[in-house]
């Protein structure tokens, strides 16, 4: 269980692990960055990456003149974006299979009711997942499995990525310097893990409530 105390401290204390990485590797934050926003936006099976806690911190590191601010904007952007074009394109190469057979786990009639969704709400889906973790690192998927219009993922995606990034990294870099955002960086993570998930028990309690009505 070490390693799991390892990343409790490591997503709680981010911004001085991004710090010490800096100090010690320079430019090679950038790849950093990159490869963690990549996974956790793109492959399924790493949801749990920190997201927006580590936008927050890159945008504090940034804010401080540890790292280029437009570089480190336009690193994550890129990052997110190819993530989620990634878990769709994987989704969709799936899709297709899921869509010919009926499956023990995922029944046909599901996916063309997602196919629906996607295709009415699809952009809205794909704009607020980017702002719920571990949702964000499915929506893209599931959107590439209900075989969405690619050119309509791909405004949305942008868009939603854009909005992303840029509130995060743009809120840690302008406040980042206030000193009680240095003494309580901890709390704020929290804060931000808190509001992140807020959508989550929001919809379940809403479909506890449905079920018991």
């Amino acid at each position: 269980m070490e390693w799991l105390g390892w990343f409790l401290d490591f997503v709680l204390h981010i911004d001085a692990h991004l710090t010490s990485f800096i100090a010690q590797y320079g430019v090679w934050v950038y790849a950093f960055l990159f490869v963690i926003v990549f996974c956790e936006t793109g492959l399924v099976v790493t949801p749990f990456l920190p997201g927006d806690s580590l936008l927050f911190a890159s945008g504090v590191a940034a804010g401080t003149g540890l790292c280029e601010p437009w570089l480190i904007f336009l690193v994550l952007l890129l990052a997110g974006i190819l993530g989620d074009a990634c878990n769709y394109t994987i989704g969709r190469h799936v899709g297709p299979v899921i869509f010919q057979r009926e499956t023990r786990f995922i029944k046909k009639a599901y996916l063309l009711k997602a196919h629906a969704f996607y295709e009415r709400h699809g952009g809205k889906a794909i704009i607020l997942a980017r702002f719920i973790p571990v949702v964000r690192t499915f929506a893209p998927f599931v959107a590439g499995i209900a075989l969405m219009q690619p050119v309509k993922f791909l405004v949305f995606n942008f868009t939603g990525c854009l909005l992303w990034v840029g509130s995060l990294v743009a809120a840690g870099y302008f406040l980042g310097s206030l000193p009680w955002v240095k003494a309580h960086f901890s709390l704020i993570v929290y804060a931000i893990i808190a509001v992140s998930l807020l959508p989550l028990v929001l919809g379940y309690l809403q479909n506890r409530l449905r079920q018991k009505s």
